[in-house]
């Protein structure tokens, strides 16, 4: 039967993956050029996003390396790498490296020569080729063979790797085709890796000191050099001590460029006044979101990733440490090292004691130090709880055993009261008006076997529906260390209780659960502490960070702050706000939060390492999707481009900070005559709508 040609149309139910029937006859044929399947009349071409690349296998033969390989789609159908029998060309880079006898790390085959820019001598890199050969055995099976050739002498017992990233791009195709979903997520990429030894034998000496997953916990994929490498057993390949960057001069081993660039600002060279950059991009501004000292973070699941603290080395300690000259002795009090060798001798891994010379022990975190007994407040009731009452809290406070704590004892010990649970839009402020807790260390009162407090703000005299209380509570400490000498100040935060109550002993409804703070935000900021690290619990942040309240610039500037004249409040409502934040260097305008006791500025300081159409990665209970829940307020927004935002625009508009964003949702709120405002947004962008949150935000 004579294949007859089947056009745009049929392509689009194809490519969504409507299905595929069977022939006898020939595979359907595509032609990139003409944009068509050619199909024979009983066939429907069935094409499947995606990309997997597998290596299977490994041959040496002599000095030459051949791999096979095979690569599919999201459907295991195999794809044609040049884009003939499948859409999309399918480009791979190889790399080749070994780890010698004796040693942890990879020397790579695959490298190059460049000239560093600093010393103007020839440096060394590991790199990846694309220029060997290619045989295709069908089904999407190929053999690759190296360019590259092993030397005569290579030790054929060690462990070597093959390491591969591929991409397919689908993304100028389906433009052509009107396809807008896959515009936005039609480029694929694969990372695989195979270990062997060419001699036969098995492998026994691997590199598995950092996990990709322990990097995704944050970077949401972690993907680099154009997004193409996105595992650490492909990283290691290249990023090891062979390799020089040619324009700064500087490592790029993993070890070291990855503890420099997550200490970033905080480095002894960058605070010194030398920043750090690698190639031409400058690390001297990260920050990492919580204590460098934090080493499990990175370090974990891997069967080598105790590493750090059983095999130190004055690499990957210098290079957070990078003040330290090992070879001079300088800033060192075990003097001059000239191996590794002698590192153990003062630095063993653990010896069960905090604040010690142990790698773990020096690297105690006081707020974190297991000798802290632990602090918890639990709120068990209110009362006095109608319309212009003041009400009277009920808590116990006890350590973390469980044993009673004298509240009136605390370093600090206060009280905050917001309402209602719909938006909070009321909240205890100070004299001075801006939001605030009520210090209860002087008037809260022993009960029973707890305490009572009464607030001296009052609930609105028209308050209905559900309101909270929540509390901070502090207790300080020195610590002393094991060493002569040592002592460390600590604090003993208490989680933020909330505690929710019906106003004149209505129905309590809790506030929606957007976002959870242990869950959520803690896998990046292994501990979210807030305004001098009492805030814990994000619960707690909307009390004050609510619709109704704005920075503070005059404020600002009567503090001494260089804020410009004029300078008008914008929002800190918290959807607004962290938005704002998270999308940091990427904003497209200037947005900086003006206080007395200084000026945050996220899109000079800001940089987020995930991929922020992943709304998941923060919201819980898909809070993110719309419509949102009835009742909830308007937020006051003076120096965005109108205000105020409806509930739905405060959230959109603290990525998409436009004015165009801004035009396109203010011309989706209308205001009635009787005053209230609705928004139309959930009508295209709610689930199920073509242009859902969750499709639009689609990766």
């Amino acid at each position: 039967m004579r294949g007859r040609r089947i056009g745009v149309a049929l392509f689009l139910l194809a490519f969504v993956g409507m299905g595929a029937m069977g022939a006898e006859n020939d595979e359907p044929k595509y032609s990139p050029s003409q944009k068509e399947f050619y199909l024979n009349e009983a066939e429907l071409a069935f094409v499947q996003p995606g990309l997997k690349l597998d290596i299977q296998s490994v041959e040496v033969s002599g000095t030459s390396v051949t791999v096979t390989f095979r690569i599919t789609d999201n459907n295991n159908q195999g794809l044609d790498r040049l884009g003939g029998e499948t859409p999309g060309t399918v480009s791979a880079s190889w790399q080749l490296a070994r780890i010698n006898p004796g040693d942890s790390q990879y020397t790579a085959y695959t490298t190059r020569i460049r000239t560093n820019q600093v010393t103007g001598q020839p440096v060394v890199q590991a790199t990846s080729e694309t220029n060997g050969t290619y045989t295709s055995l069908g089904s999407g099976v190929y053999k690759y063979t190296f360019s590259t050739r092993l030397p005569a002498d290579y030790p054929a017992g060690a462990t070597h790797t093959v390491g591969v990233f591929a991409i397919r791009d689908l993304r100028a195709l389906a433009e052509q085709l009107g396809l807008f979903q896959l515009v936005k997520t039609g480029r694929y990429i694969s990372n695989d890796t195979f270990d062997f030894v060419p001699s036969g034998g098995e492998v026994t000496v691997v590199r598995d000191v950092v996990r990709t997953e322990a990097c995704n916990q944050c970077h949401d994929p972690l993907a680099a050099h154009g997004g193409g490498r996105r595992t650490t057993q492909l990283c290691v390949l290249c990023h090891q001590p062979q390799s020089i960057d040619d324009l700064s001069g500087n490592p790029i081993d993993l070890k070291v460029m990855v503890h420099k660039i997550h200490r970033g600002r905080d480095l002894p060279s960058v605070r010194a006044g030398t920043p750090y950059f690698i190639e031409d991009e400058d690390f001297s501004e990260i920050g990492w979101p919580q204590d460098t000292r934090n080493c499990t973070t990175c370090h974990q699941g891997g069967t080598q990733s105790d590493n750090y603290k059983t095999n130190p080395s004055r690499a990957a300690c210098g290079s957070c440490h990078d003040d330290v000259n090992f070879a001079l002795g300088t800033n060192h009090a075990g003097g001059i090292q000239i191996d590794d060798s002698q590192c153990t001798i003062c630095h063993p891994a653990d010896t069960g004691l905090e604040f010690d010379l142990s790698v773990t022990g020096v690297h105690t975190i006081p707020n974190f130090s297991k000798q802290l007994p632990g602090l918890k407040v639990e709120i068990t009731g209110v009362t006095n709880t109608n319309p212009g009452n003041k009400p009277t809290v009920t808590f116990t406070v006890t350590d973390s055993k469980g044993n009673p704590v004298d509240a009136t004892k605390l370093n600090q010990l206060s009280f905050a009261l917001a309402g209602p649970t719909t938006d909070y839009t009321f909240v205890t402020r100070s004299a001075a008006g801006v939001p605030a807790t009520e210090n209860a260390l002087a008037t809260a009162k022993p009960s029973g076997s707890g305490f009572t407090y009464t607030f001296s703000t009052a609930l609105p005299a028209d308050a209905s529906g559900t309101y909270a209380v929540s509390a901070q509570a502090r207790q300080t400490y020195t610590l002393a260390g094991p060493l002569l000498g040592q002592s460390f100040a600590a604090r003993d935060d208490a989680f933020n209780p909330v505690f929710y109550f019906g106003v004149g002993g209505s129905q309590t409804v809790p506030r929606r659960k957007v976002v959870d703070v242990n869950s959520k935000c803690n896998v990046c900021h292994k501990k979210l502490a807030m305004h001098g690290g009492g805030r814990l619990n994000n619960e707690y942040c909307v009390f004050c960070h609510n619709p109704a309240m704005v920075d503070n610039p005059d404020g600002a500037r009567a503090a001494g702050r260089d804020v410009p004249p004029g300078t008008v409040p914008t929002s800190i409502n918290l959807r607004f706000l962290i938005h704002r934040w998270h999308t940091g260097e990427e904003l497209t305008r200037d947005f900086k939060i003006y206080r007395t006791f200084g000026i945050f500025s996220p899109n000079e300081e800001v940089f987020f390492p995930g991929d922020r159409r992943n709304c998941a990665k923060c919201h819980v209970n898909n809070s993110n999707q719309l419509p949102l829940p009835a009742g909830m307020a308007n937020t006051v927004a003076p120096r965005e481009f109108f205000s105020p935002l409806g509930p739905a625009a405060s959230a959109c508009l603290g990525c998409h900070d436009s004015e165009a964003a801004a035009a396109h949702a203010f011309l989706q709120t209308a205001v009635f005559p009787s005053g209230k405002s609705a928004e139309s947004c959930a009508t295209c962008h709610g689930e199920g709508a073509d242009f859902a949150v969750t499709r639009v935000h689609a990766r």
